[in-house]
This record gives structure tokens, sequence and C-alpha cells, in this order.
């Protein structure tokens, strides 16, 4: 909302006990527990210490309310906010921050409202807008009255994710107040049994934004994948996974995944990828758990979707989708290019090996050795080509790492040409960033891994998220201020809460805490925490069923705690840390089993108990050195708002594109160096013809003064049609000068965002730029030396619209 006054500091949480009088009914009962857990300061979640008694799988979801941390008007000559109303007097919109992002639903109360009264909800800052097929696309409708109550109503299941939420009185018949402005937020009963919290504050914000994106998603049933109603509120089996794996280190509420998992065994989204996702979440619970009897009840199911993984391999089957990376197809563009194959082959791989070593023990020994024989047959076909490693973007990559089969050189080779540029290390998608942090870890490359978690859900958190995104570019805080709207794209209108994006929360408490099971259901495990000059400390614990393993490491102070359930045993590792071990004395004077390498001292053999462990180092710990984010492309950009449509002598003279100037029909006139422009998802308008406006574009004839003008344009508000692409395939070497005309001509608040990409790899080659305020016409210029692929991006307005390109 633009020049708004801050006018006060609200309330802050409201649970549920006695609801006023004539109020809507509910869906749900009001919470049932208490606030008897401990605070996080460091958590989004307004009931991160809020403990049920016994939550099940079979909970129903309750309710709490929520009351404002702030509230702005644009007019504050016509708003008064008293102790606990707000008094209108006339027009006025009235913006209300609830602090974080929830799964809910806005009420507020007024008996003498009257007037053309409408309200709004969104995750960013500005009224949200979603794609058609949405039960209701814009998020701002006329509020539904109950008595003197009043409740903002957009689907059927009432909630959506809310941060941010308006009044808006367009018109009003006398003064009035407006009191008890709230949200009503649903939640599914979830405690938080895991912790996490480290020397590095930013870590342990992102373990709990994890955490708290997932639990905001747990529905009545199963995991939820989005909180805003877009029309894809299905059960996404892919999704599923990273939300699985940080809903049990943070929740323990196996029983629930074991449901979802249930729940998910027979869907199938069309996409082959997902089909393994769900096998690694199978497998991922059974480790944890030890829960056999599930296992054997999903062997069949398990097995059918490893089976289809055979038939596919080498035979470039329709993938139809693997992440919203440009890298990967963009989604559903071109999900079947050669990176997303080999990337689906390396999952394969990994898929087979791991289903392979979890069934062996579990006594399943001829499918266990028939899935490892599938992998080895793989791994030495794909052997039989010394360079077979070099055609791995990062993503195949990734896989390839996390299939555990690659060896030092390999590794070596992928590192160099897949990993070892931190900007290309990004996924566009904190899914897939899931997966490559994984295998960084694999790789033994920690301090990068860290760097990319800072990159990809670091910046999330300084862009203003309490939930994470469901694609982000890190470039993103640089054109836009904190809570602003995002980018859309590929992806449709951007999910800021999207549990996808979660992963890196069971990462964290894996490999900085360092907790991990060696048997199935943590009947052994090991305690191996991975510290450095970036990360001094930690402290954290992880759920299980035999009970909490709680472990902290301190290489400032060499103190060390663990706590080991009854009914485990656990292998404990000291870290180095680039020093040198003087001594380790364990003050209930026991003795283990011990053993060294370069990186650790390990205990073997740990029993049930706690254990207060002092150790001594000797020398400093070393320095990390800064990797620098570079963009390949150099950012040469020039913004013209002055020639308007007088292109003519000052743009395109090798070559121009006038996008529909002549009816629907463009003039072009390319450069001899340039091969024909490729164009995708694009829709065409043509705006006027023979107009005076100096907007429009003069005639590509000399002497012919009139003007005309039309547009590319993203096909809003279909779903996942906020994007379009022009491809630039040029001679190799060439040097140019790329104009961009845009125009808002029918001043609908258009603003837009460019993204540049190698044509070639599909590498991001230049800082995402954005386009604002172009009603008069803007002209945006860039220099390249490659073939690029523009893509141009919807953000606020009806669409994005492109009306001309120019070469020189």
């Amino acid at each position: 909302m633009k020049k708004c006054v801050f006018l006060s500091v609200l309330f802050n949480l409201l649970l549920v006990g006695t609801m006023l009088s004539q109020t809507p009914p509910e869906p749900y009962p009001p919470v049932s527990g208490s606030f008897s857990g401990v605070k996080v300061p460091h958590s989004p979640d307004p009931l991160v210490a809020y403990r049920w008694a016994k939550p099940q799988a079979a909970d129903d979801l309750e309710i709490y309310t929520l009351s404002p941390v702030s509230v702005q008007a644009d007019k504050p000559a016509n708003a008064t906010v008293k102790a606990s109303s707000i008094h209108v007097t006339g027009a006025c919109n009235l913006m209300f921050d609830f602090g974080q992002v929830n799964a809910a639903w806005l009420e507020f109360d007024s008996e003498n409202l009257s007037g053309e009264i409408e309200a709004s909800i969104s995750e960013f800052n500005e009224p949200a807008v979603f794609n058609a097929g949405s039960e209701h696309p814009k998020k701002t409708a006329r509020p539904v009255r109950y008595g003197n109550t009043w409740r903002l109503e957009l689907n059927k299941g009432l909630y959506e994710g809310v941060r941010f939420a308006w009044i808006h009185i367009r018109q009003l018949d006398r003064p009035a107040d407006i009191s008890a402005v709230r949200l009503v937020c649903q939640i599914k009963p979830a405690n938080y049994e895991g912790s996490f919290s480290c020397s590095d504050t930013m870590l342990t914000r992102i373990w709990y934004t994890g955490a708290y994106d997932v639990k905001l998603n747990l529905l009545k049933e199963f995991f939820g994948a989005i909180l805003m109603e877009r029309s894809d509120r299905h059960s996404w089996t892919g999704d599923a996974h990273p939300s699985q794996a940080a809903s049990m280190v943070a929740f323990g509420n196996y029983d629930f995944v074991k449901a979802n998992l249930r729940y998910t065994s027979t869907q199938f989204n069309g996409i082959a990828s997902y089909s393994l996702y769900w096998v690694l979440s199978l497998i991922d619970y059974y480790n944890y758990t030890g829960d056999k009897a599930l296992l054997d009840e999903m062997l069949t199911n398990a097995c059918d979707k490893l089976e289809v993984a055979y038939k596919h391999y080498g035979q470039n089957p329709s993938l139809n989708f693997y992440g919203w990376d440009e890298r990967l197809g963009a989604g559903f563009e071109n999900p079947n290019d050669t990176e997303t194959q080999n990337a689906y082959k390396m999952l394969s791989i990994r898929v087979w090996n791991e289903f392979s070593a979890a069934i062996m023990q579990a006594g399943y020994t001829q499918p266990a050795a028939k899935y490892r024989q599938y992998a080895d047959e793989k791994i030495a076909e794909l052997r039989k080509n010394a360079a077979w490693t070099s055609p791995l973007g990062v993503h195949a990559a990734a896989d390839a790492v996390n299939a555990g089969f690659i060896n030092a050189k390999e590794q070596e080779n992928i590192w160099q040409t897949a990993f070892s540029d931190r900007l290309q290390r990004v996924s566009y998608s904190p899914f897939n960033q899931f997966f490559i942090i994984q295998s960084l870890a694999r790789m033994q490359r920690y301090d990068e891994a860290l760097a990319t978690i800072d990159d990809c859900w670091g910046g999330q958190l300084r862009y203003g998220a309490t939930t994470f995104f469901e694609v982000f570019r890190p470039s993103w805080n640089d054109i836009s201020r904190p809570n602003d709207a995002p980018v859309n794209n590929q992806c449709g209108y951007t999910s800021l809460t999207h549990p996808w994006s979660a992963g890196v929360t069971k990462w964290l408490s894996e490999e900085i805490l360092g907790v991990k099971p060696t048997q199935a259901g943590f009947s052994a495990f090991i305690i191996k925490p991975h510290l450095s000059k970036a990360v001094t400390w930690v402290k954290g614990s992880v759920p299980t069923l035999h009970g909490t393993v709680a472990a902290s490491f301190d290489l400032t102070t060499g103190e060390v705690e663990v706590t080991i359930p009854a009914g485990t045993t656990a292998t404990l590792a000291i870290p180095k840390a680039g020093r040198t071990i003087r001594s380790v004395s364990f003050k209930e004077q026991k003795r283990f089993s011990k053993s060294e390498d370069a990186d650790y001292l390990y205990y073997a053999g740990l029993p049930e108990g706690q254990y207060r462990i002092k150790v001594t180092y000797a020398g400093k710990l070393p320095d990390i050195p800064v990797e620098p984010l570079v963009y390949a492309g150099k950012l040469t950009v020039k913004e013209d708002i002055s020639t308007r449509g007088n292109w003519k002598g000052r743009y395109g003279s090798k070559g121009y594109l006038l996008c529909n100037s002549d009816s629907l029909n463009n003039r072009i006139l390319l450069p001899d160096f340039i091969s024909p422009l490729v164009f995708n998802k694009n829709g065409n308008v043509h705006w006027a013809s023979g107009t005076t406006d100096t907007r429009a574009l003069l005639s590509v004839q000399d002497g012919v003064a009139t003007r005309s003008i039309g547009a590319f344009i993203t096909r809003d508000p279909n779903a996942c049609d906020q994007t379009m692409t022009i491809d630039i395939p040029v001679r190799k070497g060439q040097s140019y000068k790329l104009s961009l005309y845009f125009v808002d001509w029918d001043r609908q608040e258009r603003r837009s965002a460019i993204e540049i990409f190698d044509l070639t790899n599909k590498n991001l080659l230049l800082p995402v730029y954005m386009v604002r305020d172009y009603v008069e016409g803007k002209y945006v210029t860039f220099e390249f030396d490659r073939p690029v692929r523009i893509r141009i991006d919807h953000v606020r307005g009806t669409n994005a619209a492109l009306s001309g390109i120019f070469f020189d």
C-alpha cells in the first residue's frame, strides 16, 4: 500500500476460549493444549511453546485467533485507532500485519459499518491475486456478515495463507467502529519434539521456519502442499518427501507420516520422479521408525514403482515435471530435456540402492539383491563412457552423488563441472535445492553447503519470509523490499508457503547436529556434528520411538553433552574441526571403543544414558575462504524513459521486432548474425493503429508519421502462464546490444521482471531485473556476447507486456 502511515501496534495472540456473541459458526473446536513448552525467539510460530497432551494422527484440526501486530491506513485522517477499535469516518484502506503467515481467514466486528466494504488477504504486502480455476482468484471480496461479525470467505475450506489483511472502505454511509480484527487460524495438533540451535542464528531461524512451514500445511487427513487456494490443493507425492522428512525431525509425528504414506501410496500425479520420491519417503520412515509392518504392507507397491523406473531407464520417458529451474525444463515447459532425463536416471539408481539397503535390513534378501543388481547394471553401463559425468548439470550431478556410487575421480570431475560455481549451485526450486545440499554433504563440502543454504533459505528470510517459498532467486532482495509481491513465473502465481521447501530442516538435524540412524528405528545411530569457524556450537534434539536423542557440542569450550534413549546404542563422533584433540574425558568415568580418522575421534557402542564430556583442543579453527556469488554476464543495463515510441535513429540500427504492431502481425527485421527468434508461451494483443499517442511506436516505413502499438503478453490468469520467453540464437562470440520496449498502454499498473539465461546451458547470467512504472514507455537495454534466453515474468497488474525488441 503506497504512502501508508503507521498508526498503532495492536494485540498479540488470543487463544479461542469464549467466543463473541453472534459470531459465525467455526469449522473446528478451539485449541486444547497449553503454553507449557519452551519459548523459541527464533521461531516464527506463535504456538512454538504450545503443547497438546497426546497429539495423534486421527486428531481433527483446531483453531485459535490471532490479532494484528500493526495497522496502517492510506488516509489517516479518515481512521482513528483507539485502544481496541478503529473509528472510520470516510473512505480508506486499512492494512493489518499479523507478523507471520498463518493458515487462516479474516474476521472483524462492527455493529454500525454500512457502505461499500471489501476485504483482502495476502502472504505479501499487496492484496493477492491468483490464477483462473481458483475458487476465488482475486483474494478480495465483500465479507459475509453474521450479526455484528464480518468474515472474509474465499473458498470452501475458508483458510488461505495470510500474513497481511485489508479492510477496504470504498464508500461509507456514516462513521463506524471496527473492533476485534483477527485471524481465525487452523492448526493440526503437533508438538515440537525436536529442536535445533547453533552459533549461526540464521541457521536456527531456517530450521524453525521450515518446521513451521510444514506445520501450517498439516491437514486433517494428509500433508498439504500449499496454503493459498489456487486450484492445486492436491496431495503431491513428491512435494511430501521433504515435508515429511522435516516433520519427523521437528515433531516426531510418525503416525501421521505413516498415514500420509498410505494416503499417497496409490496416487500418481503424472510425474515419474514423484513415484520415486514416495519410495524415498518410505525408506526415510522405515529408517527412522523400524516399522516393518508398514514396509511389509507397502513392499509390492514400492517394487512396482521401481520396476517402472527400470523400464524407463534409457528410454527418455515422458517425465512431465522435475522442478521449476530453467535447467530442468522450467517445470512443465520442457520437462524432458537432457538434464532432466539424466537426473531421473541418477535418481533411479539412488532409489534402487537405498531401497535395497533398507529391505535387506528387513530380511528381504531376494528383492534386495535384485534392486542392487539393477543399480550395478546401470552404473556399469555409465562407466563404459569415461566421460559420463561431463554432461551432468547441477541437478543431475546432485542425484548422481546422492546415488552413492561415484568414486573420488568422478566426484572431483562432478565438482569442477557442476558445483564449483556458487551461483549455479542455487536451484530456482528450494525443493530441488534439498537434494543439492544433500549431495554437498556427501562430498564433505559443508562450507559450500552452508553458503548455498544462506543464498537460498537465508535469502528468503532476508526477503521477510516466515515460511519458505515455492521458488526463489537471491537477487529478489536487490530488486524488491521485504514482503513485496514476488516474481510470478513458470510455476504460476508464486506461493510463499510451500512445504516442499522444508527439507533443509532435516538436513540441519542430520548434518550440522549430526544425528542419523545407522540401523532401522534408531536402534543404533550416530551423532556426528559438522562444526567449523562458521558454526562453533550446536545444540538440539531428534525424536525417536525410543525417546529423544539430545546432543550439544561447543568447539570454543570443549563441552559436549549427549542423551541416548533406552533400547539404543550410539556412536559418538567428536569433531576435530581442523585442530588437534589433546584429550577427551567422560565425566562418568566410562571407557568405550575408540577410533579416529582425519576429521573425527569416534567412540562406539555408547548405551543409554546421559553423558558429559570435556574435549581439550590445540590450535586455532581454520579460516573459511569467502566464496563469491558471481554472475557470468556483465550487468550493463540502461533504462530510457524519454524516447517513448520515437525509436528510429536511437534503437534498432541492426534490427528490430515490433510486437503485434500491425494488427496481430509483427514488423521484423533481424540482423544477419541472428537466426529466427523463438517465442514461447506469449499471448498477443494489438492496442492501437494510426494513433498520435507518442508512447506508440513509429512506423518502420520512412516518412510515415503514424504510430501503432501491440504487445506480447503473459497469458494471465491461466495457471502457469505468468511468464513468456524469447530465445535469441546469435553467432558464438557476437557482441550486441538488446533493447526491450515496455509500455503499460492501458494503464493496468503493470510490474514485470526480466531473467536472462545462457541459451546453451540455461545457466542464469544476470540478477533478476525489475521493470516498474512503464505507463509512459520504457526501454531496458542489455549488452550480450552470446545466445540468450529472455524470460519476462508477471509481477503485478493484468499481465506483463513487451512491445518491441531492438538490436544495436
